[in-house]
């Protein structure tokens, strides 16, 4: 503990990069802790942020009340870290039995570092910069051979960084120690298989390999062709559709964003068959439950054709998401940034617990399948998992 104090007394100055606090033993407390300096009305400050399920909390405290805050985090539910200063690097493990270790790494201070802009509202930074120029987005018409953004693409790109920033955060998630094979189901232009497989293999060096799929022939072909020209050789497209796809036996990560109704049902349902460790699905076009759904105590409100379209789609969402619970994945539904040809934007994000294990179900608390008893309805992926 007195490494840490002195580690912390150190790097707890405005050339502090980040402290990202994980591992933790109780999600219901946090599943990650950031940490940044911030300057406010010339007052040096650090920003925690942390996350909880779907939520996150911003606090901005002083310099003794990080260390605190740091301190009893990393003595109780969190039990790794991760301290990163302009001329210090640092890592922290704690053990099942409370035992601390800490490693420290000097490094040479960047040129840079002298005039970092430190205001709380800076611009946000994202994992691709405009200015710099990448091939991809290049041949997407995303960014000018200069690497500006096109005047019409800045939504695109906004969306392609989120899209990169949930990929991040499930990073450890994926294997380390040989070839991460992804299918990304219903891909489309493919402007975020392109982001994801650039991110893994350029960004962050993983062995990984990428099949897209969809129905559009001269798509799929274009792809293929913008693919070989940037040299992605393990970015691959396929034409298929995702309810007879056979190509695969075992997948570490799937992904379907904006696949139209129960095709969203057909690739979640693949996905767990292949114990897939992550998934990624942005459903769209919820039809399904919007006809089956009745409800006598909820009639008032679903006589209006336009709020049962509405609350169908977030409880197709809902039910899908329990169902995966089921299934051994600790499951989220988050804010996606609007797809180009739909306003859906939740995300569903699935990481398989350890060992696939099952979450109990607490006495008297209301089943999914008694949910949708009362709802009147049978998802596609319910009868597609029994």
């Amino acid at each position: 503990m007195e490494e840490l104090q002195k580690v912390l007394q150190e790097v707890l100055n405005r050339d502090l990069e980040h402290i990202i606090l994980s591992n933790t033993t109780d999600k219901e407390y946090a599943t990650k802790i950031k940490i940044r300096p911030v300057e406010l009305k010339g007052e040096l400050l650090f920003q925690q942020t942390l996350y909880r399920g779907t939520q996150v909390f911003h606090h901005n405290y002083n310099a003794e009340e990080i260390a605190q805050q740091v301190t009893e985090a990393l003595s109780g539910k969190m039990k790794q870290a991760e301290l990163k200063g302009n001329t210090l690097q640092a890592t922290v493990l704690v053990s099942k039995k409370g035992k601390m270790t800490v490693k420290v790494k000097r490094v040479n201070a960047p040129a840079e570092s002298k005039n970092r802009d430190l205001s709380h509202n800076r611009e946000k930074q994202y994992i691709l910069r405009e200015g710099e120029p990448v091939d991809f987005l290049v041949g997407l018409g995303v960014q000018t051979p200069e690497g500006k953004i096109a005047k019409n693409r800045y939504d695109k790109f906004r969306q392609i960084n989120r899209y990169l920033e949930f990929i991040e955060d499930i990073l450890d998630k994926l294997p380390k120690d040989r070839t991460i094979r992804i299918i990304d189901f219903g891909c489309g232009k493919s402007y975020l298989t392109f982001a994801m497989y650039y991110y893994l293999h350029q960004l962050q060096g993983r062995d990984i390999a990428v099949t897209g799929l969809d129905l559009k022939k001269d798509v799929i072909a274009h792809c293929n062709e913008l693919a070989q020209k940037c040299g992605y050789d393990k970015l691959t497209f396929e034409v298929g559709d995702i309810s007879t796809y056979q190509g695969e036996n075992s997948v570490d990560m799937v992904v379907s964003l904006h696949a139209c109704d129960t095709a969203t049902d057909y690739a979640l349902e693949k996905a767990v068959k292949w114990g897939a460790q992550v998934i990624l699905a942005v459903p769209c076009c919820q039809h399904e439950l919007n006809r089956q759904m009745k409800n006598d105590l909820l009639a008032p409100v679903l006589k209006y054709g336009l709020i049962k379209e509405k609350v169908a789609a977030l409880i197709t969402d809902a039910i899908r998401a329990n169902l995966l619970e089921q299934q051994g994945y600790d499951t989220q539904i988050l804010e996606f940034i609007d797809m180009e040809h739909t306003p859906k934007n939740l995300l569903i994000r699935a990481v398989k617990r350890s060992g696939g294990v099952k979450k109990s179900m607490k006495p008297g608390q209301t089943t999914i399948e008694e949910t949708m008893e009362g709802l009147h309805v049978d998802p596609t992926l319910a009868k597609l998992l029994k």
